[in-house]
C-alpha cells in the first residue's frame, strides 16, 4: 500500500453509477416538467400484457422514447396508431436501466384535423380493400320489423325523436341499448351494444330485433370520433341483424355509414326508413282487397258463363250411355255361353289325367333319378373344389421361406451397432466439449479471484462483522480490523478515524508465520 496508492490519489469526487443517474433524472424532470411534444409514432404495437404502452415519437430528424401508463391508456380520448402524428403533453424523465431519456405522456391528441382526416382515410381504404364496403354483403332491411333496437344516448333528443316519429308512422316495441355517444368510451360501448343485440335469441326473455338502428345527432370531426373506430365498424359489418346508420347530418359521414346495411341522413329519417306509415298500408289494403273482390266477381261470372256454354254443347247422360250400355248387354249374353263350354273341358281334362297307383310309382321314380343326379353332381364338384385349395395351398406354402426374415434380422442388427458406434462417439465429443468449457471457466474463475490481487501486495479491509471496508471515513478509532493477504490474515486496531487512518496490527491466533502476524500503519 504504498506508492501505488498514493499516486492514485486525487481531489476529483468520486461518483457511483447510481448517484449520477439520480443527479441526471432530478436535473432532466426539475427543467422539463411539463411539456407539449409534436411528432409521428413510431413502434407502436398496442397496450403490453400490464397494460403500459411503450413507442416513440420522431420527426425528420430526431427519436424520442415515450410510455403511457396504464390509468393514462383509460383516460386517452383517442387511441395511438402507428404512423399517426400527434402532440403529446407530459414530462420528461431518464430511465437509468438504459441510460436514456423518455416522455412520461399525460396527454395525448391528434395535430389537427388533417391528421383525424388522413387516419379516417387510411381506415377506409383498408376496410373498403376487404371488401366491408361492397353493396353485395349488405342486407336488406325487413319490410315490417316487430322490435326494433336503438343504440344511443338515452337522455338527449335523438332517442325521443326516433320513437315519436316510429309511433307515429306505426307503434311498434322499440328496445333502447342506452351509451354514450361522444367521448372516450363511446367505441366501447357501442361495440358492445351490436354484439349484445345480436346475442339475443328469438324465444328469449328479450326477444332478438328485426333491425339496428345506431343514432346520434350532429356534432364536429372530433364529437364524431368515436364512430369512426375500426372495431365498431367491422362489428357493424358482422352483425347478422340488418344496421340503420343514422350519426350526424346529412353531410355528416362515418365509418359505420359504409359498413351499416343503410345509411340514414338524419335519426328521424331512419326511423321513417325502418317503418312503413300504417295508415298508408291500411288505405293500400283496403284498395287491394276491394279490387280483389272485384276481379272474384268478374272472375266467377266468366266462369259461370262458360260453363253454361259448354253445358249446351255436350250431348245429354242417355246418349252418352246408350253405346255402352249396348255393349255390356253383349258381353253378358257371351259370357254365360263361354263359361258353360270352360267348365266341360276342365272336366274333361281331369278324366284324362286321374291319378292310380302306377302313375304315382313312375313319377316317384323319376325325380328319386333326378334327385340322385343332383347329389352326385354336388358330390364331384365338393371334392373338385377341396382338390383345387389343397393344390392352392401347397404352391403357396412352398413359396414360403424364413431366409427373408433373417436377411432382415441381420440388417437391422448392422444398423443398430452402428447407430451404437455413433452414440459412444457423440458422447466422447460432448464430454470432449464440456471439459474443455470446464477448464476455460476454471481459468476465468482463478483470473478474476480477488486472490490474485492479493498475491500481488494488496489487502483486504474487514470490519469485526467481516464487512470489508472501501473508505476512511467508515472507520473509527479503536475499531477491531481484519487485514486479509494473499497468504494468510492478520488482526489490527484502528488507532484514529479520518483521511488517512493508523493501524496497529496484532497476531489473529491462527498459527502464522512471525512476518505475517501484522504490521502497523
Amino acid at each position: 500500500m504504498s506508492e501505488a496508492a498514493t499516486e492514485s490519489r486525487s481531489n476529483a469526487t468520486e461518483y457511483t453509477v447510481s448517484e449520477i443517474s439520480g443527479a441526471l433524472k432530478r436535473t432532466v424532470e426539475d427543467a422539463f416538467g411539463n411539456v407539449r411534444v409534436r411528432g409521428e409514432i413510431s413502434g407502436y404495437r398496442g397496450p403490453h400484457s400490464s397494460g403500459h404502452a411503450y413507442f416513440a415519437l420522431k420527426d425528420d430528424r430526431a427519436r424520442l422514447d415515450a410510455v403511457v401508463w396504464k390509468t393514462t391508456m383509460a383516460r386517452l380520448k383517442f387511441r395511438p396508431e402507428e404512423g399517426m402524428e400527434v402532440i403529446a403533453s407530459g414530462r420528461l424523465t431518464t430511465y437509468p436501466g438504459k441510460s436514456n431519456y423518455q416522455i412520461v405522456i399525460d396527454n395525448l391528441e391528434p395535430a389537427g384535423a388533417g391528421a383525424l382526416m388522413a387516419l379516417l382515410e387510411e381506415r377506409k381504404r383498408r376496410l373498403q380493400a376487404e371488401g366491408l364496403f361492397d353493396a353485395g354483403r349488405k342486407r336488406r332491411l325487413p319490410f315490417m320489423p316487430r322490435v326494433i333496437g336503438v343504440i344511443t344516448s338515452p337522455t338527449g333528443s335523438v332517442i325521443r325523436d326516433i320513437i315519436h316519429r316510429i309511433k307515429d308512422r306505426f307503434p311498434l316495441t322499440v328496445l333502447v341499448w342506452p351509451v354514450r355517444v361522444q367521448g372516450e368510451t363511446t367505441a366501447k360501448e357501442v361495440t358492445a351494444a351490436v354484439n349484445g343485440f345480436n346475442a339475443l335469441t328469438w324465444d328469449g326473455p328479450i326477444r332478438q330485433p328485426d333491425l339496428l338502428i345506431v343514432a346520434r345527432g350532429g356534432g364536429s370531426l372530433e364529437d364524431l370520433w368515436g364512430f369512426n373506430d375500426e372495431g365498431l365498424a367491422r362489428a357493424v359489418a358482422a352483425s347478422h341483424i340488418p344496421v340503420i346508420s343514422a350519426v350526424g347530418h346529412e353531410t355528416d359521414w362515418t365509418l359505420i355509414d359504409f359498413t351499416a346495411d343503410m345509411r340514414a341522413p338524419t335519426p328521424t329519417g331512419a326511423a321513417e326508413i325502418a317503418v312503413p306509415v300504417k295508415a298508408e298500408l291500411e288505405a293500400t289494403l283496403a284498395s287491394l282487397g276491394a279490387r280483389l273482390n272485384a276481379c272474384t266477381s268478374r272472375h266467377l261470372d266468366r266462369k259461370r258463363q262458360a260453363v253454361r256454354a259448354a253445358a249446351r254443347a255436350l250431348p245429354s247422360p242417355d246418349q252418352l250411355l246408350a253405346l255402352p250400355r249396348r255393349r255390356f248387354d253383349d258381353a253378358t249374353s257371351r259370357l254365360d255361353r263361354a263359361l258353360t263350354v270352360n267348365i266341360e273341358r276342365k272336366r274333361a281334362r281331369l278324366e284324362r289325367q286321374r291319378l292310380t297307383p302306377a302313375t304315382l310309382s313312375r313319377r316317384l321314380n323319376e325325380t328319386r333319378t333326378l334327385t340322385g343326379r343332383d347329389i352326385a353332381r354336388a358330390r364331384a364338384a365338393f371334392f373338385a373344389i377341396v382338390r383345387q385349395s389343397r393344390e392352392r395351398f401347397q404352391r403357396t406354402s412352398a413359396r414360403l421361406s424364413p431366409a427373408p426374415i433373417v436377411r432382415q434380422q441381420k440388417l437391422q442388427a448392422d444398423t443398430l451397432a452402428g447407430l451404437t458406434r455413433r452414440q459412444e462417439q457423440a458422447m466422447e465429443r460432448r464430454l470432449d466439449r464440456l471439459r474443455a468449457a470446464l477448464t476455460q471457466a476454471d481459468r476465468l474463475l482463478s483470473t478474476l479471484s480477488h486472490k490474485a490481487v492479493l498475491a500481488r501486495g494488496f489487502a483486504l479491509v474487514k470490519d469485526a462483522d467481516g464487512s470489508v471496508i472501501k473508505r476512511v471515513a467508515e472507520l473509527a478509532p479503536g475499531a477491531a480490523l481484519q487485514l486479509e493477504f494473499a497468504d494468510g490474515s492478520a488482526e489490527a486496531i484502528a488507532t484514529s478515524g479520518g483521511a488517512r487512518p493508523k493501524l496497529a496490527a496484532k497476531p489473529s491466533g491462527k498459527g502464522k508465520e512471525p512476518g505475517n502476524q501484522g504490521s502497523l500503519f
